[in-house]
């Protein structure tokens, strides 16, 4: 494809997705598709000659979009908002034009450099002090690994330049709650803690992490003859939006020498509202902090913000430095292959440009705002409707619900909460999330979707108050 090829098949795809959003609300939530039903559509082996772009974009209608359950929609309530605005969406498409590749500065040098304006953008948007310098990761599932790569090898004494943890005397231990993401767990296991080194830290009615029973953990520990490393905290936890109280882990883990990491994936968006920031109050206590851009904020996948206090404990940690790589420049500038875990890297940082540029702070404040508030609406409907709980706290915009009829309880409530969501989900109306929580299942309502108003959410709850009616 040359590029005069390249320009009129762009501006069909341009169109092709400007046509997709404009329509969505109009598509299904949830995709319709049965196990095999894409791959059935696709030959099983590479075409030996060239396909024609019709052909291609085509097989969009045909195949794909059959299978996409429709983040973008209004009416999409599930997991939680990972909207992908179109600003971002162009700073992305930017990106991948570009094709260029951050191995190092002279690599590209303003892709480094614009990381750097962005993130600190990003830093003075929260709220955060002079004292952090952030850098853009994957994932939040990333990031914490190399938040915990960083503690260990601050609690060893840097043992990546020696035996490694075999020859450690003692086990290194990793605390958390319950309500932390999975990923937490993945990464210890990943970094080498191992699954018997993880603390479950009890947590409160509210969800939220227990600072003296941490206290109690870690004394207990060192009695016994191991090592406390660090503290994963949770501002906003998956399940339930928690809020783990940050300022007294702090005090906490300054005592013990631990490295607190706080996971404020979804949550932390809400910091740029100033309003918000008591929920992470005690922050700058933190040694790093993980912000997901790319959920409510706005940022397409994948785009997340890892802040940490020290960069160079994080460049001792994560350095390389082949002889391929080695420039004049070097010591004057920040090669970012030494903040993480690949060697090379995308132009991330342009679509959180484009996103912030257009946007503007003020317009991605009304936005959230105007979330949290349709999810108050939302609590104060379901307070006033017999049989309807709200279970949980409702700091930001996600609810935890469950319709509970007299009489129903136990594995019986379950069964009834599992079946009226799927009668909801499977309606291509909307979608919502159920999960575990206290040990019985409820439904998770995140609300968030940069197209979702007030008329939406009241469509949610007609929905919701319908597919409990037709299993009654």
């Amino acid at each position: 494809m040359n590029p005069d090829e390249f320009r009129k098949a762009g501006y069909r795809v341009i169109d092709w997705i400007a046509d997709y959003r404009a329509g969505v609300e109009a598509r299904p939530v949830m995709a319709k598709s049965a196990p095999g039903d894409i791959k059935a559509m696709l030959p099983a082996s590479p075409p030996q000659q060239p396909e024609s772009f019709d052909t291609i974009l085509g097989d969009l209608d045909r195949v794909v979009l059959p299978g996409i359950t429709t983040w973008q929609h209004p009416r999409f309530f599930g997991y939680f908002p990972s909207n992908a605005l179109l600003s971002s969406v162009l700073g992305d498409y930017v990106s991948t034009g570009l094709g260029v590749i951050g191995l190092a500065w002279q690599s590209s040098p303003a892709l480094t450099e614009v990381e750097e304006v962005v993130t600190d953008w990003m830093r003075q948007m929260l709220g955060l002090s002079e004292a952090w310098s952030g850098v853009i990761n994957d994932t939040a599932s990333t990031s914490t690994l190399v938040a915990l790569l960083c503690a260990r090898e601050r609690a060893s004494e840097f043992s990546l330049a020696k035996g490694g943890l075999q020859d450690q005397d003692r086990p290194l231990i990793v605390y958390t709650s319950a309500h932390s993401h999975s990923s937490v767990e993945k990464a210890a296991v990943l970094a080498g803690f191992g699954k018997a080194n993880v603390r479950i830290v009890p947590h409160e009615g509210s969800h939220a992490m227990r600072p003296e029973s941490l206290e109690n953990m870690v004394k207990d520990d060192i009695l016994n003859g191991r090592r406390p490393c660090v503290v994963v905290a949770t501002t906003g936890t998956t399940t339930s939006t928690a809020l783990d109280p940050i300022e007294r882990l702090a005090q906490v883990a300054k005592a013990n020498n631990l490295w607190l990491h706080v996971d404020a994936a979804m949550a932390g968006s809400a910091m740029i509202l100033p309003e918000c920031r008591w929920m992470w109050h005690g922050v700058e206590g933190a040694d790093s902090v993980i912000v997901n851009a790319h959920k409510w904020l706005g940022a397409v996948f994948d785009c997340t913000i890892y802040f940490v206090r020290d960069p160079e404990h994080l460049v001792r940690v994560m350095s390389t430095n082949p002889s391929y790589l080695q420039t004049a420049a070097d010591g004057r500038v920040n090669n970012y292959r030494d903040w993480g875990l690949p060697l090379g890297r995308r132009f991330r940082a342009l679509k959180l440009w484009f996103l912030i540029r257009e946007q503007g702070v003020e317009g991605l404040q009304a936005r959230l705002r105007r979330d949290i508030d349709n999810a108050k609406w939302l609590v104060r409907e379901i307070a006033n409707t017999p049989c309807w709980k709200v279970l949980a706290p409702v700091p930001l915009q996600t609810l935890c619900v469950r319709h509970e009829p007299p009489g129903l309880e136990g594995e019986a409530l379950d069964k009834h909460t599992l079946e009226w969501a799927a009668r909801l989900n499977q309606s291509g109306q909307a979608y919502v999330t159920p999960a575990l929580l206290d040990g019985r299942w409820m439904v998770r309502v995140s609300i968030g979707a940069e197209l979702t108003e007030r008329q939406h959410v009241e469509q949610l709850w007609s929905l919701m108050t319908r597919a409990v009616e037709a299993g009654l």
